[in-house]
C-alpha cells in the first residue's frame, strides 16, 4: 500500500430539501488515477466541490486530510495553493483571449499592476510542450478544437503547481481519438508520480486508466475496487452504480412500424457566420421516416450540430440553400419559432448554455419552448404549468422534490430530462437530439433510450446526434456518417459496426 495523499473522512453535505452526501468516506494514494463513478446525483461533483473549497470549510460535516495535513479551505485558491487543482466539465476558458492570457488569468505573470507578457506566453508555451500540444500560446482560444481546449486546461492546472488534479469528465465533449489521447496523457503524468481523481459516465475509460475505483451511490461511498487485485469490466462496475444488473445498454424497440418519409433534406449548404467563405454544410441529402430513429455520427468539426441548428429554423449559419420538405411539402422555416411551428424540435447539446435558464425552475424551463400551451387570452395559467410539469416529471422519472425546484440544482441527468419535457410538450413530429446523453451516467442513459423508443412508437421521427459509437449504433435504425460536411456513407442498423463506421470516415479523408 502506498502512502496516502487525501483522506475525507465522514463528510456530509446538505441542501435545501436533499441530503447530497450522507457519511463520504474517500482515500486516495499518492500517484495513483482513481476514479470515481456514480449515477447522476450520486454526489461525486458535490463531494469534489468540497474537497476543492467551492463548498468551504463551516458548509459541510466532516474532515479533509491532505498530506497528512487537516485543511479547511474557504475558497478554491486556498486548495489550489496546496496543488489540489479540479478542472470542471464546462471549460472555463475566455474565447476571445489567447492561450497564454487564460492559462494564467487569476495567475498572472509579473509584478505589481504590470504583466509580463514575455514570460506569461514563454511559460505558457513551455506548460502546452508538456501536455503535447504543437499551437503557439498566441493563438485565441476560439480558433482552437475542443479536444485541444481541454488539453489548454490541463495546462493550465499543471501551470499552478498541480500535485493532485481532478478531472471532471474531462472527454464528456471529445471524440474517441481525442479521449485516447487524453487518457493516454494521464498515464504520462502519473509515470511522472502526479496524483489524479478522474470523474466519468465513460465506463471503457475506467477500465483503461484506473488504479482504483470508488463507487458512490445516493450520497454514500458504496466500495472501492482494487484494479490490480479485482478483476474489473464495466458490468461489475455498473452493478456497483447501480445496485442491479443491466443486462442490455440499449433497450429494444417492439411493435413499431416505420412508416412514410416526414423529412427530407435535399442539396442543403450552409456556410460559416463569421467566415462566410466557410462551408461547412456541403450539399447534404437525408430523409427521416415516421417511427424511425435515424442517427448521425462524424468526428468532431465534421458539421453535425451545424447542420441540424440550420435546418431548425436557419438557427446557425450564413448563405444556407437547399430543399427542406416536410410530409412531403417545401417548406421555408426563417426562425425557430417557424419550426416550432411547424412540429421541429432541436435538442441542444449545450444544455446549460442554450437549452435551459438554470436560474429558474422545472416548470418554468418546461413550458418556455410552448407559452401558449399553459396560458390563456395571453396570460400564463400558473395552475395549468405546474401541473403540465408534474405530469412531464413523472413521465420523464425525474428525480425532484418539486417542480419549484431550479434546474441549475438538478445533476446532468436530471436536466437533460427537463429539456427533453420542454421539447417534447411542443408536441412535436421531429425531434433532433444533439449528443442527449452527454456528461450523465449509465442508468440516466438507459431510461433517455427508453424515451427515445416511446416516441418513435408513438410515430414520431428522431434523428440522434452522437459521438459514442456504440450508442449509435445501438439505439438507430439507419446512420448517416458525416466527414467534413458531408456525407460519406449511409448504413442500416444491421450492417453498422465500430470498424466499418470508422473505415468510411477514413476512406473520405483519403480521397479529398
Amino acid at each position: 500500500m502506498g502512502k496516502v495523499l487525501l483522506e475525507m473522512k465522514n463528510i456530509t453535505k446538505t441542501f435545501p430539501g436533499v441530503k447530497a452526501l450522507d457519511n463520504v468516506n474517500f482515500q486516495v494514494e499518492e500517484g495513483e488515477i482513481h476514479a470515481l463513478v456514480g449515477e447522476n446525483g450520486a454526489g461525486k461533483s458535490t463531494l469534489m466541490n468540497v474537497l476543492s473549497g467551492i463548498y468551504p470549510y463551516g458548509s459541510y460535516e466532516g474532515d479533509i486530510v491532505y498530506n497528512g495535513e487537516v485543511c479547511q479551505f474557504q475558497k478554491i485558491t486556498d486548495s489550489e495553493a496546496k496543488g489540489i487543482v479540479i478542472i470542471h466539465q464546462e471549460l472555463a476558458l475566455v474565447p476571445q483571449m489567447s492561450i497564454g492570457e487564460n492559462m494564467f488569468l487569476g495567475n498572472e505573470r509579473g509584478k505589481k499592476n504590470a504583466i509580463n507578457w514575455n514570460e506569461t506566453y514563454g511559460e505558457a508555451d513551455k506548460y502546452l510542450k508538456m501536455v503535447g500540444l504543437s499551437e503557439s500560446s498566441r493563438v485565441l482560444i476560439k480558433d482552437i478544437g475542443t479536444g485541444k481546449q481541454q488539453l489548454v486546461e490541463i495546462a493550465k492546472a499543471l501551470a499552478k503547481n498541480a500535485k493532485l488534479l481532478i478531472l471532471d469528465e474531462p472527454t464528456s465533449s471529445l471524440n474517441e481519438t481525442d479521449s485516447r489521447a487524453l487518457l493516454d496523457l494521464m498515464l504520462e503524468f502519473k509515470k511522472k508520480g502526479m496524483t489524479m481523481i478522474i470523474i466519468t459516465h465513460k465506463l471503457n475509460e475506467v477500465v483503461y486508466v484506473a488504479d482504483k475505483i470508488t463507487v458512490v451511490r445516493d450520497g454514500s461511498t458504496v466500495e472501492t475496487m482494487d484494479c490490480h487485485t479485482m478483476e474489473i469490466n464495466e458490468d461489475r462496475i455498473i452493478r456497483g452504480m447501480v445496485g442491479r444488473e443491466i443486462t442490455d445498454r440499449f433497450p429494444k424497440r417492439s411493435n413499431v412500424e416505420i412508416g412514410e418519409v416526414n423529412m427530407e433534406v435535399k442539396d442543403w449548404t450552409v456556410y460559416h457566420p463569421v467566415y462566410a467563405e466557410r462551408k461547412v454544410v456541403d450539399g447534404v441529402n437525408m430523409n427521416v421516416k415516421k417511427g424511425e430513429v435515424v442517427g448521425i455520427y462524424g468526428l468532431m468539426g465534421a458539421g453535425r450540430t451545424e447542420l441540424a441548428m440550420s435546418i431548425f429554423g436557419k438557427s446557425y449559419g450564413t448563405g444556407i440553400s437547399g430543399t427542406l420538405l416536410l410530409n412531403g411539402k417545401e417548406v421555408s422555416l426563417k426562425n425557430p419559432r417557424e419550426a416550432i411551428d411547424a412540429k421541429l424540435a432541436y435538442v441542444t447539446e449545450d444544455r446549460k448554455g442554450n437549452g435551459l435558464v438554470l436560474s429558474n425552475s422545472i416548470k418554468v424551463n418546461t413550458s418556455l419552448a410552448n407559452m401558449v400551451g399553459v396560458s390563456d387570452k395571453g396570460i400564463i395559467d400558473m395552475d395549468k404549468e405546474y401541473q403540465v410539469a408534474v405530469e412531464y416529471k413523472d413521465k420523464l422519472k425525474t428525480k425532484t422534490p418539486s417542480v419549484e425546484q431550479n434546474v441549475g440544482n438538478l445533476s446532468g441527468g436530471n436536466q437533460q430530462k427537463v429539456l427533453l419535457a420542454k421539447w417534447m410538450f411542443t408536441d412535436p413530429d421531429i425531434l433532433i437530439l444533439d449528443e442527449p446523453t452527454r456528461g450523465i451516467d449509465v442508468g440516466a442513459k438507459y431510461e433517455i433510450y427508453c424515451i427515445i423508443n416511446d416516441l418513435v412508437k408513438a410515430g414520431k421521427s428522431v434523428v440522434m446526434i452522437s459521438s459514442e459509437l456504440p450508442e449509435v449504433i445501438g439505439m438507430s435504425d439507419r446512420i448517416y456518417i458525416m466527414n467534413e460536411g458531408k456525407f460519406v456513407g449511409e448504413m442500416k442498423a444491421d450492417e453498422a459496426t465500430q470498424e466499418n463506421i470508422m473505415a468510411c470516415i477514413l476512406q473520405s479523408g483519403r480521397g479529398e
